[in-house]
């Protein structure tokens, strides 16, 4: 890929070290390989609503620990043909770093080996977002070290995509304007690498849902929060999300693909399915929501 004013301090950044591995998954190479091929071996892919193609531009998937989400989660990208390059999006949950942080390192390194990142693609984006400014965006490895929302993704990703490559970003509290003008960036990124959505290059959304209501609470504010998605407006699913109280804590890395998907011409998101904590834990008294959707490509 070219060159960028990014790729001089490129070879400084050190590989991404796993944080909740053992903890959120499984911490070794044996155990990670019998829950994926557990996980995957339960997740028949559902047919898309309009019968067509497995290109996607995004999907949005669930992030918690793989006992909780991680059926859902591989169901959801067993749904889509993953390309070689997908760019994470996730909230930040540990407070730190940039308000959009571009991970830099050369590779992120799993229990079953490191899946690369593909710092020219990052680079290219960080200069889109430097042309039309998202406050605060920046190659940062700090909001990564500790982020557990796309790490407990990527092995999953990996079992679908052998020759992966992740730009990873971790997103803070965006405004609808930010999420619309970092979804322009990253396809005006992908353009001028000659990337097509769907085929070469797709996004993966990271959310939970609502969190530590009950049950029925919890269920009724994610049907808000589900039937805004289904609009494909990103502006009306943070409208739903902020307005009535939901703690979907990915609801800006969802926008943003919703907000790309708009630019674009693609389809309206696609519910794959939904669950609670509950379902594994039997408590219904504090659950997590947790659903999975995919974006359908541009045509």
């Amino acid at each position: 890929m070219g060159e960028s004013a990014h790729d001089g301090a490129m070879g400084d950044v050190a590989r991404r070290e796993p944080a909740v591995a053992g903890r959120f998954y499984p911490g070794t190479k044996a155990e990670v390989d019998v829950a994926l091929a557990r996980l995957f071996a339960d997740a028949r892919p559902p047919e898309l609503a309009d019968g067509g193609s497995r290109r996607a531009l995004g999907v949005m998937v669930p992030h918690a620990g793989w006992t909780y989400s991680g059926q859902l989660a591989a169901r959801t990208l067993a749904a889509v043909d993953v390309p070689a390059r997908v760019v994470a999006l996730c909230p930040n949950h540990t407070g730190r770093g940039a308000r959009v942080a571009v991970s830099m390192a050369p590779s992120w390194l799993t229990p079953i080996g490191d899946v690369a990142v593909d710092r020219g693609l990052g680079a290219v984006l960080l200069d889109e977002l430097a042309a039309d400014p998202v406050r605060g965006a920046a190659a940062d490895e700090s909001a990564h070290a500790r982020e557990h929302a796309i790490e407990v993704l990527v092995p999953l990703l990996r079992a679908r995509r052998s020759d992966l490559h992740l730009v990873p970003v971790v997103l803070a509290a965006l405004t609808p304007g930010e999420c619309r003008k970092l979804a322009a960036a990253l396809t005006r990124a992908w353009a001028r690498l000659g990337l097509i959505a769907g085929t070469d290059v797709m996004i993966m959304a990271s959310t939970d849902m609502n969190h530590f209501e009950n049950e029925v609470e919890t269920r009724r504010r994610d049907r808000l929060a589900l039937e805004a998605l289904a609009t494909g407006d990103p502006d009306r699913l943070l409208d739903t999300v902020d307005g009535h109280d939901i703690s979907m804590c990915g609801a800006r890395p969802v926008a943003t693909l919703m907000a790309c998907a708009q630019q674009l011409g693609a389809g309206r998101p696609q519910l794959i399915g939904y669950t609670t904590s509950a379902a594994v834990t039997g408590d219904t008294n504090r659950v997590v929501g947790y659903a999975g959707a995919v974006v359908p490509a541009p045509s």
